[in-house]
């Protein structure tokens, strides 16, 4: 089930809605949890059993772990680490791990292992990593224990936001789960509704649109490939993974805000950014924090123990660090999205230009003034998206070699005017960031916008509605990019 499916929009969610809101306050966890299962469990319905034991597990060897001391409690909190990783390892790398080992024994001259392929199981990378957050918090002593099973089991399925984040972390949400009368109001629901709708919208009437394109140009064949045709297809999937991506966690916010929770923000206008180190505290920000949390920092501050010297090969300690640092943390980043070469290789990308940045690219960018350090942060990240869209690395290869070989060639790609409008119009709200007003005026549009604004906001976010309602009817189901992940 997804939320931009007409089962969710017309069934699911008006029905859930209409038992939360008229349950008392003591039922409405118990109504949003048993619902958040049924919603995972309509798309998993084997996963689901594993995910529970898990969070079952979990929750008392947390517990444990708070009433242990010593070797003991550092040994529960890795048994729990464990255990969540090799659930993650095993549904979502393991049929990676076993074609890596059959080309091996292919170069050896060995027939290849026999292997049934493992179904992904849909939100598996983002349970784990709010899984992972709970226990190392709580071992850290940054975060008090769950004292329900249904809090915790709250916490990790909530369906707002279990298939695509934003990744929550405990502390985030751990005081709304145990009391949010405050928050549960007409002002909530009502900017709930509408930062749903928008979210609904970015996907639907934008990202799906330039999908279209994006899927037929990635799909000719590389010979057919024109230099005009790739930059279009790279550019229209930079823009619709973007409306897809951005749109899906609008559409969690404002869910979770219709039941009076307030869930972190996950962009901020990224296609502005001036730099790849700014992209990255504005694309996917939750995630970002997670590794800079749970892997860049604990990893430098390693790493920063073993380097007495303050110099090595020229380069300052602290720039060796980052170095290291980074280049695990992307590596890692890359392989998260994906059990493929393709998102590595995209992780290593994205890590160089961080590693780039720290050691001269920063200052150069600034040397180029706004307008420049933005156009050349754009086309950096367009090719990243290229790895990252491409079925393997020789198509990535072919595809960014087409971009700039500057030649033509014959192909069937239709490029209508729907399409070049939804481009404009994608291309309109990812820049308008970069006036300050604009900024402002989103973050009062989702939060605060009065009362007289909210009647004209509600009507528009009616109107959308029954347009999205409309579209997706026509063009049935096109699920969300980062389910894959």
């Amino acid at each position: 089930m997804v939320f931009s499916s007409t089962f969710f929009l017309l069934f699911f969610l008006p029905f859930f809605l209409i038992l939360y809101y008229f349950a008392g306050n003591k039922l409405r966890n118990w109504v949003l949890l048993i619902g958040s299962l049924f919603f995972y469990a309509w798309g998993a319905p084997t996963f689901v059993f594993f995910a529970m034991g898990s969070v079952v597990a979990d929750f008392f060897i947390v517990r444990l772990m708070t009433l242990a001391s010593g070797p003991t409690r550092r040994w529960l909190m890795l048994l729990s680490v464990v255990l969540n990783l090799a659930l993650l390892l095993y549904f979502k790398y393991m049929n990676f791990f076993v074609e890596q080992f059959n080309v091996i024994l292919g170069w050896i001259g060995s027939k290849p292992d026999t292997w049934a392929n493992i179904v992904l199981p849909i939100g598996i990378s983002f349970i784990t990593f709010q899984k992972l957050a709970y226990t190392l918090d709580v071992y850290k002593k940054q975060q008090p224990v769950f004292k329900k099973l249904q809090d915790y089991a709250l916490y990790i399925f909530m369906f707002p936001q279990i298939l695509s984040g934003p990744i929550v972390r405990p502390g985030q949400i751990a005081e709304q789960i145990r009391d949010r009368k405050g928050q549960e109001n007409s002002d909530y629901r009502l900017t709930g509704f509408y930062r749903f709708i928008i979210g609904l919208s970015k996907k639907v009437l934008i990202a799906d649109v330039l999908g279209v394109t994006a899927n037929e140009i990635f799909a000719l064949p590389l010979n057919e490939l024109s230099s005009g045709i790739a930059w279009t297809g790279a550019i229209a999937y930079t823009f619709q993974i973007y409306f897809d991506f951005s749109g899906y966690s609008d559409m969690a916010i404002g869910l979770a805000r219709m039941m009076g929770l307030k869930l972190p923000e996950n962009f901020n206008f990224p296609y502005i950014s001036k730099s790849i180190t700014e992209f990255w505290r504005r694309w996917h920000i939750t995630l970002s924090f997670w590794f800079r949390d749970y892997i860049f920092l604990p990893l430098a501050y390693t790493t920063s123990r073993k380097l007495p010297k303050e110099r090595y090969l020229g380069l300052r300690a602290d720039k060796v660090i980052y170095l290291i640092a980074t280049s695990v943390t992307f590596l890692l980043c890359g392989f998260w999205h994906g059990a493929a070469w393709t998102f590595i290789i995209w992780g290593a990308y994205m890590g160089f230009f961080l590693i780039i940045d720290r050691l001269f690219l920063l200052k150069f960018l600034k040397k180029t003034g706004k307008t420049g350090s933005i156009t050349i942060t754009f086309i950096i990240i367009t090719l990243g998206w290229v790895i990252f869209r491409s079925e393997n690395l020789h198509s990535a290869w072919f595809f960014i070699q087409r971009m700039f070989a500057f030649q033509g060639a014959d192909n069937m790609v239709l490029l209508n005017p729907k399409f070049w409008t939804i481009l404009g119009i994608a291309t309109i709200f990812s820049f308008s960031g970069v006036f300050k007003w604009a900024e402002n005026k989103v973050e009062k549009l989702y939060v605060n916008p009065g009362n007289a604004v909210m009647i004209t906001y509600s009507i528009i976010a009616i109107l959308l509605f029954i347009i999205n309602a409309a579209a997706i009817t026509s063009s049935g189901f096109n699920p969300f990019i980062y389910f894959r992940f």
